[in-house]
């Protein structure tokens, strides 16, 4: 197909099957180029932030939390949800602040992402941060975070072996370490 002419679907109905506090699931009849009409269910997403937080040249702060649909801990890098009209640079300096509890004198946009657009809305935006100062941790309610100090020269390592397994994380810290030249 020639990529200069997209044939979308065309929408001929949705349908909310579920609203929750992070997502929204929809249900969307479509024709497709052919005809054929196919139903899409489609989760919305205001979109969220990843960070890639360097302590110094040498150490990544990560955090280390139970995910329910993994049903294990992750290694991951400190990321959230965009509040709504959050602008993803404010929303990664707040969610810094609460997972890891440091503050970014400098806060780099890295790339953003579609993290499933098959069937999500989802955008995330990656930063990296430097120049971080202390401050004091002040997870959600609903969080248990563990903050881990991860050494730069072992990520690649870490990620071949499967103890970073986190898809945004994987992403941001190759992404990062190649921002880097490591």
């Amino acid at each position: 197909m020639d990529q200069g002419k997209i044939q979308l679907e065309q929408p001929k109905s949705s349908k909310i099957i579920y609203r929750g506090r992070v997502v929204t699931l929809r249900l969307d009849e479509v024709e497709l180029p052919h005809g054929e009409v196919v139903t899409r269910e489609i989760i919305e997403h205001r979109g969220a932030v990843a960070i890639v937080p360097l302590l110094d040249e040498a150490t990544v702060v990560m955090v280390r939390q139970f995910r329910l649909a993994a049903n294990e801990y992750l290694l991951e890098v400190p990321a959230g949800t965009l509040e709504r009209g959050e602008e993803p640079v404010v929303c990664a300096h707040r969610e810094l602040n609460e997972e890891i509890g440091y503050r970014a004198g400098e806060m780099v946009p890295l790339f953003q992402q579609y993290l499933a657009p098959g069937y999500s809305s989802e955008v995330l935006h990656v930063f990296l941060a430097r120049d971080l100062t202390k401050t004091q941790q002040a997870t959600d309610p609903d969080e248990s975070i563990e903050v881990v100090f991860t050494p730069v020269s072992e990520i690649k390592e870490m990620i071949m072996r499967g103890e970073i397994k986190d898809a945004k994380s994987i992403a941001g810290l190759l992404m990062a370490l190649n921002v880097l030249g490591l």
